[in-house]
């Protein structure tokens, strides 16, 4: 907590004193340089972010990312620790995930989940400091990961986690963090004596600078808002949310969360819909007697009397539809009478009467 404060506290000190920062590049590919003013007055200047974003881009397909703006503030302290007067010299900076494949297959060296590639990391050299020196000093800080590559004559710097590789030997360890206080860990991944100290203090720390970055580097208020922003204006303030109640088997704790619902007004008198007559209720008896009752045969059960019928003189005097040929001659060419036919066997109909 301690840490985390005096970090907050470092900030709103470069905040009153009008902290400004700038940073000279030369990128070793594209042969570009610049001198950018990244932050003014303690805060980051975003057009400035956008110049340095395209400046690190990625020039082998000429795309541009977010880069941290941690970073920034890491690559001005190794800078000023460093004592150099020369232009940082960009070996590397983002890297698109279709750069990052390429080149690890060919190096072992490249990580599959590169910090290039979240616009994380940036692999520098001064001119003007020796390689190992610049490793030292980056890794005294603390602030995120550090490589050493002494063959290229160049240092990986990132806002990651604490680490560095190759690791340090224990005597090296010991030279270069005399109290013992780290969070680099020799070959053995014995820690120093006072790894425990060092994890309370420098975690918080660069929690907090994160967080910080986040905000925009700093604002003029309070520590918490220095940390998570700007402080929030009396009309956006959140509503709290409402007291939960607690249930209870008390008749009054019931009576209170039981209470009448308020009931909305009365529509208007001209709007109000004319009441419907109701129609009467039937008796319960009727009713039984409607779900009970049994629909009736249409047809007698009396076959012969029904064929009979068919043959009644009377019935072609009626002029059913049927036509005047033989009954025998019925087809369903000829037929046009209703949508019952008469029984196909017919002469056999005849015999039995």
């Amino acid at each position: 907590m301690a840490s985390f404060l005096a970090a907050t506290v470092q900030t709103q000190d470069a905040i009153a004193n009008g902290d400004t920062r700038s940073l000279s590049f030369y990128h070793t590919h594209t042969r570009e340089t610049a001198t950018i003013t990244y932050r003014r007055d303690g805060r980051y200047d975003d057009r400035a972010l956008e110049q340095l974003n395209w400046l690190l881009r990625d020039w082998r397909v000429e795309r541009p990312a977010k880069m941290d703006p941690r970073l920034f503030d890491i690559l001005w302290e190794i800078y000023r620790e460093a004592g150099s007067n020369e232009p940082i010299h960009v070996i590397s900076a983002y890297r698109s995930p279709a750069t990052n494949s390429m080149l690890r297959r060919r190096s072992s060296g490249v990580s599959d989940q590169s910090q290039h590639m979240l616009g994380k990391a940036m692999d520098i050299r001064l001119p003007d400091v020796d390689t190992a020196r610049l490793r030292a000093i980056a890794m005294r800080m603390q602030y995120g990961g550090v490589g050493y590559y002494p063959s290229s004559q160049f240092v990986h710097v990132d806002t990651g986690s604490v680490r560095a590789w190759p690791r340090m030997s224990q005597d090296q360890l010991v030279r270069l963090f005399p109290d013992g206080k780290t969070l680099h860990l020799p070959p053995s991944g014995k820690p120093l004596p006072r790894y425990e100290e060092a994890r309370a203090e420098i975690l918080p720390r660069n929690a907090a600078l994160a967080a910080q970055a986040s905000a925009g580097g700093g604002s003029s208020g309070n520590i918490l808002t220095a940390l998570f922003g700007r402080k929030a204006s009396p009309a956006a303030q959140v509503p709290q949310p409402p007291e939960t109640q607690v249930a209870s088997a008390l008749p009054e704790a019931l009576d209170a969360m039981l209470a009448p619902v308020p009931v909305p007004p009365r529509r208007p008198q001209e709007l109000a819909l004319p009441e419907q007559p109701k129609a009467p209720a039937a008796p319960a008896v009727a009713a039984f007697a409607l779900a009970t009752a049994q629909p009736e045969a249409i047809l007698g059960y009396n076959v012969e009397a029904a064929v009979e019928a068919l043959f009644d003189p009377r019935a072609s005097a009626a002029n059913v539809g049927f036509s005047q040929a033989l009954q025998t001659d019925l087809n369903s060419a000829s037929f046009s009478g209703p949508a019952v036919k008469p029984l196909p066997l017919i002469r056999q109909a005849q015999l039995d009467l």
